[in-house]
C-alpha cells in the first residue's frame, strides 16, 4: 500500500483539542462541518492548507495526546488528510484511527519541512521525501492493520465481512 502527498507540518504534542476543538463538541454534530474548524486554535487558515487526498500532516512527538475524543481522527479524515507521521503518537489516538481507516506512521519527522512531497510505501517500511531525495524507515505495520487500512477501518471491514477474520 502506497501514499503520497505534500506535508504539512506541525509541532510536538498536539492533543485531540488542538485537532478540534472542544468548544464544537455539542454545537457541530455533522463531521463534514466539523472538519472545517480543524487545527484552528493553532493555525486558523490550517484547513486552508489541506488539499484533499493529497496532504499529510507531519507531526512531532505525542500526536492526539489528550482525550479519546473519537471525534479527532474523524475530523481529519475528513478533512481529506491522507495520513499523519509522528514520532510517537498517543495509543487511543492511534487505536481510534485505525479502527476509522487513517493511516499513522511512526517515524522521525526531523527532516520533513512544510511543503515536502512525500511517498509512503507501507510494506517497504519507508518514507521517501521526495523534495530532499532520502528516505526515512518506518516502524512497520501488521498485516492485519494493512488490511484494515484498505478496508478504511474496522467499521467497513466488518460491514463488508460480518465476521473479523483477517
Amino acid at each position: 500500500m502506497s501514499i503520497s502527498g505534500k506535508s504539512v507540518k506541525l509541532g510536538d504534542n498536539i492533543n485531540t483539542d488542538f485537532i478540534i476543538s472542544g468548544r464544537y463538541k455539542f454545537a457541530i454534530t455533522d463531521i463534514k462541518e466539523l472538519s472545517k474548524h480543524i487545527m484552528e486554535d493553532i493555525d486558523p487558515n490550517f484547513s486552508q492548507k489541506i488539499v484533499a487526498g493529497k496532504t499529510i500532516i507531519v507531526a512531532g512527538n505525542n500526536f492526539g495526546m489528550g482525550s479519546s475524543r473519537e471525534q479527532a481522527p474523524l475530523v481529519i479524515k475528513e478533512a481529506g488528510i491522507v495520513a499523519v507521521l509522528s514520532p510517537q503518537f498517543a495509543r487511543i489516538f492511534f487505536r481510534n484511527s485505525f479502527n476509522i481507516g487513517l493511516p499513522l506512521i511512526e517515524t522521525d519527522t526531523a527532516q520533513i519541512d512544510e511543503g515536502d512531497q512525500l511517498e509512503i510505501d507501507l510494506i517497504k517500511g519507508l518514507v521517501r521525501n521526495v523534495t530532499k531525495g532520502i528516505d526515512l524507515k518506518i516502524k512497520p505495520l501488521p498485516a492485519f492493520m494493512q488490511h484494515l487500512l484498505k478496508e478504511g477501518g474496522i467499521v467497513n471491514y466488518y460491514k463488508k465481512h460480518g465476521e473479523l477474520k483477517i
